[in-house]
Formats: structure tokens, C-alpha cells, sequence
């Protein structure tokens, strides 16, 4: 399914684009728990990533009334924050009212995507599995500073994954393992998550290289289109992407709670 790749975010995408998006990172990065309230779904995962412990919405426009104080007192059950995830399905309005209640504007991002897979290219040194190996899960998850407490969590959240998956691992001539990547197909559409590279091996094309391998399998697999999720601080990954093809699709942003005194 191709999607509708505004050149830029003065271009709104259509909210049946938005929508696609956001229901296949859904399912790419399953939660633990998932409550749903009037076109919100309020996500829990113990606490591990943002994107697993949010409340999004999920209809465009959907109300917010109530919203948060649903929100609080479910997340403060689960000794949890209360974060919000503000995509454009969000009403303005839902963002003032956070906004107004203190909590904080917080790690800005972009959704890209790719209509088609041109960028697509096989690497020899990028291994493909169609299941995570304990090693793979265990580098995987350094490689992405994730804490030795969450190990479980993760490990668990990547073995929920319901759909095709491609795990990469990217090796230099010595046999080293200097780069991960997971891709999630699903309805004709890759989606690409933590795309990383030891940071001693970056700028030499690594990057690419697992990008270009896993869009290769999505092409194999029957994928038509690509995205993905990349902050919006990080200028070296936009431009990768954008050399790759990916162009910006809509940007979202998360609200964090204020700090207790």
C-alpha cells in the first residue's frame, strides 16, 4: 500500500494516512496492556519506552474530555507517569490543555515514508533471521542502551511481535557484529525500527547498508512502501533516510508530566 508522502510538514498528510501509520507502529512495538477509551488507547509496558507507555489517539479528532483523568489515575495504578503521545489525530485542544496543566512538550519526531522500495539493495555482510536469537536480542538491545533491568521487558516485547519480522545483524570483515535492525511487514508495508551502528563504525555507510537489507526483504516478502520513526534532533538519520528516499510524512511529540515538589 503506497502512502501519500507530503515533501514536506506545511503539507498535512490525510488522517487515513496518519491513521495507517500509526496502527502499523502499534503493532510493530506491541504493549504489554492496552486500554481503550473513546478513541484513545492508553499503552502500558512497565515502563519501558515511551512509545509502549502512552496514550494515543487513535481517531482523528477523538475527544479528549476526560481523557487525562483517565489517564492519571490508570498510569498512577500501574506506578506509572501519565505520558501522552500527540500525533496529528490529537485534537489541538488536547495539547493545550496538557500544556496547560504543566506538563512538558517533550522529544519531537517525524514519521517518514517511502512510496515505493528503490533503495532497496542485498548486503553481504548483513545477516537476515526470521527470528530473534538470544545473542541477537542481547546485542540488540545494548546496541540501543537499553538497561540490563529491562533486558526481560524487551526481550518479551520483541517475541509479541504477531507479525513477519526481518532481525538484522550487520558484520564487518572480521566477523564482528557492528550494527542491528528490525523491520515489521504488514498490509504491503515495512516498517524499520532502531536502525543502529556501534558508534565507533558510524559514517562509513553502515547504516545504509542494514537500511538497504531490510528493505530488500520487505521487497521479497511483497512490501510495496516503507516507514519509519526517527527524532527530530537527529539530523544525520533524516538526512540517511531522505537519501534513501524517505520523506516526511507528519511529526508528533510527546507530553510529559510536571516534576512533583
Amino acid at each position: 500500500m503506497p502512502f501519500d508522502t507530503p515533501s514536506s510538514l506545511h503539507t498535512p498528510a490525510h488522517p487515513d494516512t496518519v491513521r495507517a501509520l500509526e496502527e502499523r507502529a502499534f503493532n510493530a512495538w506491541p504493549a504489554r496492556q492496552s486500554v481503550l477509551q473513546g478513541g484513545w488507547v492508553f499503552r502500558l509496558s512497565g515502563g519501558f519506552t515511551k512509545r509502549a507507555n502512552s496514550v494515543n489517539a487513535i481517531e482523528a479528532g477523538a475527544s479528549f474530555s476526560g481523557v487525562r483523568a483517565a489517564a492519571e489515575v490508570l498510569y498512577a495504578r500501574h506506578g506509572l507517569p501519565p505520558v501522552f503521545r500527540m500525533s496529528p489525530l490529537a485534537p489541538a485542544q488536547a495539547d493545550q490543555e496538557l500544556a496547560d496543566a504543566g506538563y512538558t512538550h517533550f522529544d519531537p519526531s517525524l514519521v517518514m515514508a517511502s512510496a515505493g522500495l528503490d533503495a532497496a539493495r542485498a548486503h553481504a555482510g548483513v545477516q537476515i533471521d526470521a527470528t530473534p536469537s538470544a545473542t541477537w536480542l542481547d546485542g540488540f538491545a545494548a546496541a540501543n542502551g537499553v538497561r540490563a533491568q529491562y533486558h526481560a521487558m524487551h526481550h518479551g516485547m520483541v517475541h509479541a511481535i504477531a507479525l513477519p519480522c526481518a532481525f538484522a545483524s550487520l558484520r564487518d570483515g572480521a566477523g564482528q557484529t557492528i550494527g542491528f535492525g528490525l523491520a515489521v511487514l504488514e498490509r504491503g508495508s515495512i516498517g524499520l525500527y532502531d536502525i543502529v551502528v556501534e558508534p565507533a563504525f558510524r559514517g562509513q555507510g553502515h547504516g545504509r547498508a542494514l537500511v538497504g537489507a531490510l528493505l530488500q526483504w520487505g521487497r521479497d516478502a511483497g512490501a510495496v512502501s516503507a516507514y519509519l520513526q526517527v527524532r527530530a534532533v537527529n539530523e544525520v538519520a533524516r538526512r540517511l533516510y531522505a537519501g534513501l528516499g524517505f520523506t516526511e510524512v507528519y511529526g508528533y511529540h510527546y507530553r510529559i508530566p510536571p516534576l512533583k515538589s
